[in-house]
């Protein structure tokens, strides 16, 4: 990319250093020229006016004249003629290209000075009464100098035609040269963008293939992680349900067998009911938390009554009003599946209790052809905008789900609140079971 931008800052400067040089180009030779051009025109026109002038002076007289026209009657008239040839000249000198010599202009000057200096001459002539001479020196003298005149005019005139065609020779020039500097840079700018893409492509490819086996790993060690944990917790379950609970129950009957053996009046039998009692209310809990950290109904019942089981402990627990509802044609969830279910919904209803404020929420069971929903939903505060779903909690619910193919989308009802969805295919659900 910084080969390619640098290509493309470069032939832009280029391109504009080209188009200045057009534009002095043009400015300095090709307008110039055309300016200086029609102020040549115009001298050129001044100077065929006083050849038909002179040519006049130098007619005979007309036929109902005796006598031709005084020549001292022109002069009025060469005299406007020199003031625009004046203007002329001094127009043009200030538009004349840059090819233009000093010799030229400094000949061209000298020139036309000289003709008027003879111009001046000939009328003074004709004032002193020597018409003769002075119709003379319009013939052998004046008649020359414009001549010269018209010469080094026309001379200037295809001076600058040449000129002409040779800016606009180097304006072509120019622009084939820019032209095969553009395909040129065409060319090499279509290459670079397929060397950088094909690159590109490559990167991309590699950076795609190790994330997906960074994915892969993660979801590797996620399920290695939840296996492991939900391992642990069965372990504990057993624990506790088989060796703790069997030490209660073993307690609990040999203090009633000590309480029968003393008499009814005896205060140690009220203190032995009182301890057997207890012992009931420990081997209840420890029930309690080991149907919590591994519910032996999810293999023994399956997914749908144990849902129907933990509900109303869940109400007695936090007292959270919780309302079931169960649609579609139900099919089997076992064996793994069937805990991470079970646990998003654990979770999700542990979330409600510690975080929304809430004293009602739904739970949704659907059984579709093809695809299991759960739906958790709360009226409480809802998640924060800034930071939604960061939990560790939530982040395990997204890995359970993805272990299943499904997974969870956590948005906010219209009536406020959280809701926790998620959806399975049906066949991760079987192929899990």
């Amino acid at each position: 990319m910084v080969i390619t931008l640098a290509a493309v800052v470069a032939y832009s400067a280029y391109v504009t250093r080209q188009i200045a040089g057009l534009r002095q180009l043009q400015n300095n030779l090709i307008d110039r020229n055309r300016k200086d051009s029609l102020q040549l025109l115009r001298i050129q026109n001044e100077l065929n006016s006083i050849g038909i002038s002179m040519r006049d002076m130098l007619d005979t007289a007309p036929l109902d004249q005796a006598q031709p026209y005084p020549l001292t009657a022109w002069e009025p008239q060469f005299q406007r003629m020199r003031v625009d040839l004046e203007d002329a000249f001094r127009r043009e000198q200030q538009v004349s290209p840059e090819g233009r010599t000093a010799d030229q202009q400094q000949y061209l000057q000298s020139s036309l000075a000289q003709f008027w200096d003879a111009v001046g001459r000939t009328f003074a002539l004709a004032r002193s009464g020597k018409e003769k001479e002075a119709r003379e020196q319009i013939r052998l003298s004046l008649q020359a100098r414009l001549a010269a005149l018209n010469t080094s005019v026309a001379r200037l005139l295809v001076q600058n035609n040449e000129s002409e065609e040779r800016a606009a020779a180097q304006v072509t020039e120019i622009y084939d040269r820019v032209a095969r500097q553009a395909y040129v840079f065409l060319t090499a700018t279509l290459i670079a963008i397929i060397l950088t893409s094909l690159y590109l492509i490559r990167s991309n490819r590699l950076i795609f293939n190790q994330l997906a086996m960074l994915s892969e790993q993660r979801s590797d060690l996620a399920q290695k992680l939840i296996s492991s944990q939900e391992s642990t917790l069965r372990h504990i379950s057993r624990e506790l349900h088989d060796d703790f609970g069997q030490i209660l129950t073993a307690m609990g009957i040999m203090l009633g067998r000590a309480r029968n053996q003393l008499p009814e009046e005896s205060q140690l039998r009220a203190d032995l009911l009182e301890v057997r009692e207890t012992a009931q209310t420990t081997l209840d809990k420890v029930r309690s938390l080991s149907q919590a950290l591994h519910p032996v109904m999810l293999e023994e019942a399956g997914l749908e009554q144990t849902i129907e089981w933990y509900l109303p402990v869940v109400e007695r627990q936090t007292g959270i009003g919780i309302c079931y509802e169960k649609s579609g044609t139900p099919f089997p969830v076992n064996g793994n599946a069937a805990v991470h279910v079970y646990r998003v919904l654990q979770e999700a209803l542990n979330n409600v209790a510690r975080h929304s404020g809430a004293k009602k929420a739904w739970v949704r069971l659907r059984f579709t052809s093809d695809m299991l929903q759960l739906e958790v939903e709360d009226r409480g505060s809802g998640f924060p905008a800034t930071r939604p779903g960061q939990g560790i909690g939530l982040v395990a619910m997204r890995e359970r789900a993805e272990l299943l193919g499904g997974h969870i989308a956590i948005g906010r009802p219209l009536e406020g609140g959280t809701l926790v969805s998620m959806r399975i295919p049906r066949e991760h659900l079987e192929s899990n079971a």
